[in-house]
């Protein structure tokens, strides 16, 4: 049973509308102005879900809307009305809107539209309960306009399935951006994902596409790739930027032709999912070194998606602190800790170069290492760059030619994000050399 307003001046309609849903056990309350719904909102408990039209006496709902949502931001409102005007859609959804409705209302669309609003109450009664589902826009935690205009994006994009490329440092949530994506816009599909720089580039081709029985030494049975398994979910390619140029030539006609072929075999097979690559390299860059294909990147680039970076948005730190802090002590099975101002104004006070991931590490740390449920100053471990002695000494224990190759390659790792082509590149060795002598020399990512 759910507490739904209409707001509505035509009496009509609101009357049909509140014998149809009382018949379905809910409260229907009936108001023909914005100025009236104001007041009913003020001297009542918020609703569960109001249904408000767009051309009213004193006004535009639609207009109105932000204001409504100002006051009560959890409000669910849906916009009605009769006008045929696509802006007023997205016009709608920007401003916060739950969803829009056409008039004549369809009674089968509005009951599920009720549902859902029941739903999403009894889910925020009962947050975890949630715990294993996927991921939300409230995963996306921050207030700055920064946020704001990404989320909006990612709401307006939910509903085509264009292309999409995803640009951030590392740490920004690349991944959960795309997942957002794909659970707004096909969240009962399969969401595949693949990174392209964890993947040898022999190998990637044959994950992508799949490959036939007999295509190469070793092929005992044919199997299906990443873009196949896919469906018509979202296929997200992570690390866009160290795909071979070779394969970036394939994937170039996949997406133009949309279609693509299994290794070794004759029949094209159509490419249902939506594709969304993303990358923390400057891809304009790599395309004028001759290092990225110019076609693919304008293919890739048909809509953006800007994630910033921690330190550009500080506002949203102590929110990210405390809602990954609620995470965290669930996962450890620890308290609930608080985080004293002092440690708050530290963490403030820190650049953040590895983002959102660091601080989940940094904080991660904090809950294992402290002694009570109170995280202190002294309990927020920050990484330092090495002083010019700090750093002399090392080099001065770097005694044999090993160590100092160990060091050089740890070193070139960090200044390149440990991106595995660009270091292979700067070290003037191959990709696969490189990845042996990480694992030769257990070289770990700080």
């Amino acid at each position: 049973m759910s507490d739904i307003l209409i707001i509505d001046d035509d009496k009509a309609l609101c009357r049909s509308l509140q014998i149809q849903l009382q018949a379905e056990a809910h409260n229907v309350h009936l108001v023909h102005s914005i100025g009236d719904a104001i007041q009913f909102i003020a001297r009542s408990n918020a609703p569960d879900l109001i249904l408000l039209d767009v051309n009213l006496p004193d006004g535009s709902g639609l207009q109105r809307l932000p204001d409504l949502l100002k006051e009560n931001p959890n409000l669910c409102i849906v916009i009605m009305t009769g006008d045929s005007d696509n802006k007023a859609v997205i016009d709608a959804m920007r401003n916060g809107a739950f969803d829009y409705l056409r008039k004549p209302l369809d009674l089968d669309d509005l009951f599920d539209m009720v549902h859902k609003v029941t739903d999403r109450r009894k889910k925020e009664k009962n947050p975890q309960k949630n715990d294993d589902s996927g991921p939300s826009f409230d995963d996306m935690i921050g207030s700055d306009p920064q946020i704001i205009d990404l989320l909006k994006n990612i709401g307006l994009l939910s509903r085509s399935r264009v292309t999409v490329l995803i640009r951030g440092e590392s740490g920004t949530g690349k991944e959960l951006t795309a997942r957002i994506l794909h659970e707004a816009s096909s969240p009962d599909m399969p969401f595949v994902a693949i990174n392209c720089s964890a993947v040898v580039p022999t190998l990637l081709e044959s994950e992508l596409f799949g490959y036939e029985k007999g295509a190469f030494t070793g092929a005992e049975k044919t199997k299906i790739g990443k873009m196949e398994y896919a469906g018509e979910g979202t296929l997200f390619l992570d690390e866009i930027g160290d795909m071979p140029l070779d394969l970036q030539s394939k994937l170039l006609r996949v997406l133009q032709e949309e279609e693509f072929v299994r290794v070794g075999g004759l029949d094209s097979l159509p490419l249902k999912a939506r594709v969304v690559a993303a990358t923390h390299c400057d891809l304009e860059e790599m395309v004028e070194e001759k290092k990225f294909r110019q076609d693919l990147f304008y293919r890739l680039n048909v809509s953006r998606l800007q994630i910033p970076p921690l330190r550009k948005r500080r506002q949203d730190i102590s929110l990210l602190a405390e809602n990954l802090l609620r995470k965290i002590c669930r996962k450890l099975g620890t308290e609930e800790a608080v985080i004293t101002q002092e440690a708050m104004a530290k963490m403030h006070s820190y650049d953040w170069p590895g983002n959102v991931r660091e601080l989940e590490n940094v904080l991660t740390r904090a809950v294992a290492l402290s002694r009570d449920s109170h995280i202190l100053a002294e309990d927020i471990q920050l990484h330092k760059s090495p002083s010019p002695n700090h750093s002399s000494s090392k080099q001065e224990q770097a005694t044999t030619l090993a160590d100092a190759e160990k060091e050089h390659i740890a070193k070139t790792l960090a200044q390149n994000n440990w991106n595995i082509t660009h270091t292979a590149q700067k070290l003037a060795i191959s990709p696969t050399t490189l990845r042996k002598k990480i694992n030769t020399y257990q070289i770990k990512k700080v």
